[in-house]
């Protein structure tokens, strides 16, 4: 809550310079609002655990304010998610036959984004930092919450599911298009350690790390529609 707060204090701290910069120059401020919608791919790029990037939706709003004459616009808004993820497992501690676990992982996102002008008004690079609020790994068959975790030897499915909850990350991407509409892309990498809060959990983790260290790695492709 607290990473929240200061995320909303420095958007409006940004606001309120960026409103004043372009008073002093006579510029024109035009502020614009946007959704966005589309698919999504996630991943834990972690050694503890073998994974599969799972597919789900992305979808939120986000609010703009441009300069003009100038190189950049500010944007910021939230973003929420629905992911699958996949962790290598079998069904029983001899068993030689592995199989990939299904999770499913919420995420509420918090993004403040420098739009590049490259051709404006048409592409923009964007950039920025983005806070993020994620649900606890849900396994998707509850059947399968006794399977034992690869690289681990008595590591169940059940035992790796709540990972840290507040987590902070660096978005990359793109944005094309004409007037209202633009396709947009969107690489977001996970500057902290998601898998930390399983070191807090007295876990087992005979036969393997018993340091937990993973870093999210999401992939957003979708359109965006503004007003």
């Amino acid at each position: 809550m607290k990473k929240i707060q200061r995320f909303l204090l420095v958007v409006i701290l940004l606001t309120f310079v960026t409103k004043t910069f372009a008073q002093r120059g006579n510029y024109r401020i035009t502020n614009g609002f946007s959704i966005s919608g589309g698919y999504s791919q996630f991943d834990i790029v972690t050694n503890n655990f073998e994974t599969k990037a799972g597919n789900g939706f992305a979808a939120g709003f986000l609010a703009t304010v441009d300069i003009p004459n100038q190189w950049y616009n500010i944007g910021f808004g939230l973003q929420f998610a629905e992911n699958t993820l996949g962790i290598s497992g079998r069904q029983d501690l001899i068993s030689a036959n592995h199989t990939f676990i299904d999770y499913k992982l919420m995420k509420v996102q918090a993004v403040l984004l420098a739009n590049i002008k490259v051709v404006e008004n048409i592409f923009t690079i964007d950039v920025g930092p983005m806070i993020q609020y994620n649900s606890s790994l849900e396994l998707k068959d509850d059947t399968e919450k006794n399977y034992y975790i690869t690289n681990y030897n008595t590591l169940m499915a059940d035992d790796i599911t709540d990972i840290s909850k507040f987590n902070f990350n660096g978005v990359v991407g793109a944005s094309v298009g004409i007037k209202n509409i633009k396709l947009r892309g969107q690489y977001i990498y996970g500057f902290t350690n998601i898998l930390k809060n399983l070191e807090n959990k007295n876990l087992d983790t005979s036969g393997g790390n018993a340091r937990f260290k993973g870093n999210q790695s999401m992939m957003v492709f979708g359109a965006t529609i503004s007003f």
